[in-house]
């Protein structure tokens, strides 16, 4: 009991509040605009988006790909129906949702692609 008391008291003493909202309290309530130079600049546009760009068609060929791309989709359903013939369901629904998971990466890899492209244009010059 007296090392609660304890805590207790420090933290008021620190002026950390123990009743919620410690940590919505240390968060910005407005977004942090970050200020690059120009060699992080350049740097981004050289060397990092166009390894973000090649990165990102590699994962929506594979997740895209038919049923012989291994850890496409389509690769994962049909392993999921095999898995079921041979009477293994509990596997058969792992692989199904996993393939549902991934389809569902493809939107965040579009956004993610988009936001690098408008950033090149913006920032990298034409392209």
């Amino acid at each position: 009991m007296r090392v609660k008391q304890w805590a207790v008291v420090a933290a008021i003493v620190s002026g950390v509040s123990l009743i919620g909202g410690g940590v919505a309290a240390a968060q910005p309530s407005e977004p942090v605009t970050i200020t690059l130079s120009p060699e992080q600049v350049q740097n981004l546009c050289e060397k990092r988006l166009p390894k973000a760009e090649k990165r990102i068609a590699k994962l929506l060929a594979r997740i895209n790909g038919d049923a012989q791309v291994k850890g496409s989709v389509a690769w994962l359903k049909a392993r999921a129906e095999k898995e079921r013939a041979a009477g293994r369901e509990t596997s058969a629904q792992v692989l199904r949702e996993r393939a549902e998971r991934r389809a569902g990466r493809v939107e965040q890899l579009n956004k993610a692609n988009d936001r690098v492209t408008q950033f090149q244009s913006k920032h990298c010059g034409a392209k």
